[in-house]
C-alpha cells in the first residue's frame, strides 16, 4: 500500500490542530499520521489516481494527496462552539499546496 511522504503528512495533522486551536478548542494531540489507512483512488473524470487517507477511531477524518501536488484534509471536531450556544465545531478542513495551507472550521447547529 502507498505511503505519502511522512513528513509532509505530519504537517498537515499539525495544521488541523492549529485551525481547531484557532478556536480556542483542544482536540489533543490528534490527529496523528499514524492512525492513517491509506488507499490510492482514481478520479473518474480526469482518470488522475489520488492517494486517500483515512482515520477512524474516536474522532473519524480524511487526508488526500492528490496527482497535482495539492492536498485536502478534514478531520472531526465535534465540540462546542466557544461563544455561540446554539452551534458547533463539526470538524476542521485544511487544503492547498504544501507550502500554502489554508484552512478553515466547519459548524454545525443543535437542532
Amino acid at each position: 500500500m502507498p505511503v505519502p511522504d511522512p513528513e509532509l503528512a505530519a504537517a498537515i495533522c499539525a495544521a488541523l490542530r492549529r485551525q481547531v486551536e484557532k478556536l480556542g478548542l483542544s482536540i489533543g494531540d490528534e490527529p496523528q499520521v499514524d492512525g492513517l489507512a491509506f488507499a490510492e483512488t482514481v478520479d473518474p473524470y480526469s482518470r488522475e489516481v489520488s492517494l486517500v487517507g483515512s482515520w477512524q477511531g474516536q474522532r473519524s477524518g480524511s487526508l488526500t494527496f492528490f496527482a497535482d501536488g495539492r492536498v485536502f484534509a478534514e478531520y472531526q471536531v465535534l465540540l462546542p462552539c466557544p461563544g455561540d450556544a446554539r452551534r458547533y465545531v463539526e470538524a476542521v478542513q485544511v487544503w492547498g499546496r504544501p507550502a500554502q495551507l489554508r484552512g478553515e472550521p466547519v459548524f454545525g447547529e443543535f437542532a
